[in-house]
């Protein structure tokens, strides 16, 4: 299956039924009056949290979404039949923007959210509803109310607990494989990952999802390389983990393009809880690893860990400091103040 995590729908409301105008013909009876049924009511456009989904794929498929139209009133007092609805199903984590890519007209985290895109028109009135006193043979009836049609965005965010941040080749998809079943695409050539990837990491009986995205480079902010079109996933992680390849020439300036990118992209990313680890160390003798350890804890201001992916050297160690961090950040912060009868 295809990862996908932004897709462009049109959507269309059912427009209402309408009214009719109609008058009550029976033999014997001389003043049958009218007897013109309201149209029905045209469906809606829901969308809809599911689960079992992690792609926005089916929607590459099908792009537009058109519910039914209500029916028009009949004779003999008969209302139309009310237009069927549609509802998009999408996974969790899953953003709903207007045309303009900006505005956010929901947002779904939770398996059976469900919100309204576009609602229904009304049907029309039969000429049964204008009968009055004064008007006993109306010959007048309502349209039905047409329907809205809009297009928006899907956009998918995963959500996951963790997230890898770093530089092509940095060695995050060899981690991920190493603490997960997750077996992404790994080779000595940048831009291996082209699809964000997914993988359940346990440590000490205890488990959480890490998300490992494209590598970033310089100047991705500004579109350059893969761009930052998937650092979205990993606005709801709860901690990122930063890994700088150490066997580069400068870790230092390779820790200062990551930073920078993540502070163009969003501040709120990169005020995210951090975690910045060395990794390759198995490829670095002592004196080496002492001496890029120094200058990435002068930059970073962070303490940093050290771990190879490929011997397993400091990755538990690192995979508990994420935990410590994943639980930090679920803790409930207690109200001191709280009011009570």
């Amino acid at each position: 299956m295809k990862f996908l995590d932004l897709a462009r729908v049109t959507i269309r409301s059912g427009g209402g039924g309408s009214g009719c105008v109609s008058f009550r013909r029976e033999k014997f009876i001389e003043y049958g009056g009218p007897d013109g049924g309201d149209g029905g009511r045209g469906g809606d456009v829901w969308v809809e949290c599911v689960d079992g989904l992690n792609t926005l794929i089916d929607f590459r498929y099908q792009q537009h979404f058109f519910a039914k139209s209500g029916q028009g009133g009949m004779g003999k007092g008969r209302t139309g039949r009310d237009g069927d609805s549609v509802v998009l199903r999408v996974p969790e984590g899953t953003e709903i923007l207007d045309e303009d890519q900006e505005t956010v007209i929901a947002d779904l985290t939770e398996v059976g959210q469900r919100v309204l895109l576009a609602k229904g028109g009304n049907g029309g009135w039969g000429n049964l509803q204008f009968k009055s006193a004064t008007n006993q043979a109306p010959r007048r009836a309502n349209s039905g109310q047409p329907g809205v049609e809009r297009e928006i965005w899907l956009r998918l965010k995963l959500i996951a607990d963790a997230g890898l941040a770093g530089l092509p080749n940095a060695g995050k998809s060899t981690f991920l494989a190493a603490t997960s079943n997750a077996r992404p695409k790994i080779a000595d050539y940048p831009f291996t990952t082209l699809h964000p990837n997914l993988g359940v990491v346990g440590v000490d009986a205890r488990e959480f999802v890490m998300a490992d995205i494209p590598g970033l480079i310089e100047g991705a902010s500004e579109g350059r390389g893969l761009g930052d079109q998937f650092l979205g996933h990993v606005e709801r992680c709860a901690v990122l983990l930063q890994l700088v390849d150490g066997t580069a020439e400068d870790v230092a300036e390779d820790w200062r393009i990551i930073d920078n990118e993540l502070h163009a992209y969003s501040p709120d990313v990169a005020l995210k809880p951090r975690i910045v680890a060395m990794n390759k160390i198995d490829a670095l003798d002592d004196e080496e690893r002492a001496e890029k350890l120094a200058a990435l804890e002068a930059i970073s201001h962070r303490k940093v860990m050290m771990l190879s992916a490929v011997s397993g050297e400091g990755v538990q160690n690192v995979l508990r400091a994420l935990t410590a961090q994943i639980d930090k950040g679920r803790e409930q912060p207690e109200d001191e103040d709280v009011w009570q009868p």
